[in-house]
């Protein structure tokens, strides 16, 4: 296979695997620790509303929901690709970086939440990820 065409799948891998980890982690989240009570979480609207009644317990998933997608993702794509596996990694942190600024901007949470996630969550995990998946020389 052409190292461009396996590179770019590397990438699509990469952020669909990790979106599907994501999106796991979130939709068990609920299970593991309970909304709070008269909290809506269905819709946007509700948590906006209800955001003041989240206490920081509710945002572990959330934040490891952020951090195990990039990291997963970004593991995916440097075990796949044919070359450039660390800025193929670090492609991946950064949109999920920008998935998380979107997040903030819609979505008002903690502002030490917000610094957390989006400091912590996202390139570094892509750092991570890329050391566990690209193979030992």
């Amino acid at each position: 296979m052409h190292p461009m065409v396996r590179n770019f799948l590397a990438v699509v891998a990469g952020l669909v695997i990790g979106s599907i980890v994501n999106m796991g982690l979130i939709n068990v989240s609920a299970s593991a620790i309970p909304p709070p009570a008269g909290a809506e979480v269905a819709t946007m609207e509700g948590l906006k509303a209800s955001m003041h009644l989240f206490e920081p317990k509710h945002f572990l998933f959330p934040f490891l929901a952020h951090g195990l997608g990039a990291l997963v993702g970004a593991a995916v794509a440097a075990r796949i690709a044919a070359t450039r596996k660390f800025e193929l990694a670090m492609t991946i942190g950064v949109v999920f970086l920008a998935g998380g600024i979107a997040a903030v901007v819609m979505l008002p949470a903690p502002l030490w939440f917000e610094i957390l996630d989006l400091a912590a969550a996202y390139i570094p995990m892509a750092w991570i990820g890329w050391k566990l998946g690209a193979p030992k020389r």
